[in-house]
Order: structure tokens, then sequence, then C-alpha cells
């Protein structure tokens, strides 16, 4: 599946970025998806008279979809990283292994295509890791909660709003801190990232969620039909708070694992968005590859994404050099690369696997 971005889905549609910007934000734009500062959606997204926009290619709308947006997710390279899936999985192939989970994206068309006897996933973002154990152990609690926060916040005026989003903020960086109610952190969670500015999840040195209010008119807090498919279909995932190495004992030769770490910046001057107080640097990049290699010994089949540092440096060879005994292939996709506007475009990304 091909994407465009906001501004030129706008244009074919005859219709303001900014109106375009809040359906995405709202959900209301089917297969949509956010790299960075830009929404993309699918080429084929139609714009009704009646309104409302159609994927022209009428996805399965039993497939599960993460439930929060992530900064780096994988909705818009999903099709390319199918194509590398283990010819075998759901056969041979019958483990899944996900550390660096984030938004899930491929864990969720996974699970939604597959069947497979046991499924590994970790971060070290312990508050979405409690986001995922308690849509897997408590989703009707965490609805009803959601439930709440979506009527308080949608019915009230722009200031009332940014009171309420700045108290629930507050509420939410206190209950990191002092710990509270896991049901109630983790309906904070998701609330914060459907209201914040871009859906960022960004903290500071102390580990405090510091990313502003949204502009959005009627975000979708509570996707209910969506959270009790996923909670259904986490019911026998093993989700782990913690390092990518704490995989190392579920991983074996039937497994097929995908890492997606924090990308290593384009440049100099690229701004990392941190999702912990930890920075992931090139000294955990190269952790990581080396960690890849002892998977490759004893046969689990890997694929591992990143960023392309030749869009920048044509003679930086950097993942060359760590992955040289794997294959390496450089796939499109639509990002921001530049604060200036005209300046977004197409630029490749890197699917490392082993086999």
């Amino acid at each position: 599946m091909s994407y465009i971005s906001d501004i030129e889905t706008a244009t074919k549609s005859n219709i303001s970025q900014r109106r375009l910007t809040t359906s995405c934000s709202e959900n209301r734009v089917p297969g949509e998806t956010m790299n960075g500062n830009v929404w993309f959606v699918p080429s084929n997204t139609e714009k009704r008279a009646n309104g409302k926009y159609i994927d022209a290619s009428e996805r399965d709308k039993r497939a599960l979809k993460p439930f929060v947006k992530w900064a780096g997710g994988k909705g818009q390279l999903l099709e390319e990283i199918r194509k590398k899936y283990p010819r075998e999985l759901g056969k041979s192939i019958n483990k899944y292994a996900e550390p660096f989970v984030g938004g899930g994206a491929v864990l969720f068309d996974i699970l939604s295509n597959y069947k497979l006897k046991e499924v590994y996933i970790s971060d070290i973002n312990a508050e979405l890791i409690n986001a995922y154990k308690v849509i897997r152990d408590n989703v009707s609690e965490l609805v009803k909660q959601l439930e709440i926060l979506q009527a308080e916040y949608i019915p009230m005026d722009t200031d009332e709003r940014k009171h309420y989003y700045y108290q629930k903020r507050d509420r939410y960086n206190d209950m990191k801190i002092n710990g509270g109610n896991n049901v109630e952190k983790a309906a904070l969670f998701i609330f914060l990232n459907k209201t914040c500015f871009n859906g960022l999840y960004r903290v500071n040195r102390k580990g405090q969620f510091n990313v502003p209010i949204g502009a959005y008119k009627k975000p979708l807090i509570c996707d209910k039909k969506n959270l009790v498919d996923v909670s259904a279909a986490l019911q026998n995932v093993e989700i782990v708070c913690g390092d990518f190495k704490e995989s190392y004992d579920f991983i074996d030769s039937n497994t097929f694992v995908y890492f997606d770490p924090p990308y290593r910046p384009l440049n100099e001057t690229s701004n990392f968005t941190s999702y912990t107080e930890n920075n992931f640097d090139d000294k955990a990049q190269i952790e990581l590859a080396e960690y890849v290699d002892k998977l490759d010994n004893i046969g689990a089949k890997v694929i591992v994404s990143n960023s392309d540092p030749k869009n920048w440096d044509s003679n930086d060879n950097f993942f060359e050099k760590l992955y040289q005994k794997h294959k390496i292939v450089r796939v499109q996709a639509s990002r921001m690369i530049n604060c200036n506007a005209s300046l977004r475009g197409k630029i490749s990304e890197l699917l490392i696997t082993n086999y």
C-alpha cells in the first residue's frame, strides 16, 4: 500500500490541510498514520460527497489496530514489512517476539492474520507496557474510565479543555513517580496520547510527560471495539517491561523476531524525541546488531528496521558495517525531513533480515 502526505491528500480532495489533519487525529480517515509531525493516508483514499473518507481497498474492518498513536509507528511501511515475513510463519515458525513493541502495528497485523503458539512483546517504556497489560487483564474497567474521560472532555470549550488536560497530565506524572492504580494510569496514558499535540509521547530527563495539549475537535479517546478486540488477542501474549536482551530465553529456532528500535538520527541536527529518560545511541545500536548475530546463531528469523544514513551522507556505512552478515533492503517512506514543508518527500529506510 502506498501513502501520500496530508498536504498532497488535501490538495487531491480539494479541502484544507488543517481540516484533513483534524479528520486524521479523530480517526476518521481509514488507514491514517503519523510519522514525525506529518499525517499520511493511503494514496487510494477517497472523500465522498457525504464527507466520509473511504479506503478504496476496503481494508478488513476486523483487523486489530494500535490503541495509541506512536512516533515512528510502522503503519505506512507495513505492506513492505509483510513482504519480508518468513514463509514458514504460522507453520513451522510458531512463535513471535517483538522487543521495542511501541504502538504495535506489526504485532497487531500478525495477531490478526496468524495463529501462533507463543508471542512475546517488550518495551522499556513502563507506562506503555502497563497499558498493554491493563488492556489484556482488565479491559472492561479501562473502557469505563476512558468513556468517562471522553464524556467529560468532548463537550468542553477550549479553555476548559486546557485546564482539564493539564490537570490530568499532572495527575499522570504524579502517578508515574508515586505509584497508583494501574488502570487509572493506563486510562490517563491513552487519554493524553489522544489529546496531546500530534499524539507524541515525550518525557523530560526527570521522566515527566511534557507534551502540550493538541487542538483536536473530537478525538476518539475510547475506541471500545478495538480495545476489546485487542484484549482478546493479547490473552496469551507475554508482556514484559525490559531491555530487548531479556527476550533471549523466549527465542528459539521456531521464532520470528521483529526489532524496531529508536531510529538513528538522519543527521546531526535531527531532534530525538525521547520516549523514556534513556536515549538509544550508537553504542546501543551496536549492541542490538551483536544481539541479532546471537539470535542468528540459534536459527531465529529476524527483521530489523532503521533509518538510512545515506539519505544524508552517501558515505555513511554505519549499518552496512553493523549488519554485513545480513541482507539490507531500502524501502521508500514519506517523512518530514525538514521543518520546511516544501522539503517533505520520499526517503529510504532500512529493512534488515538474516534470511
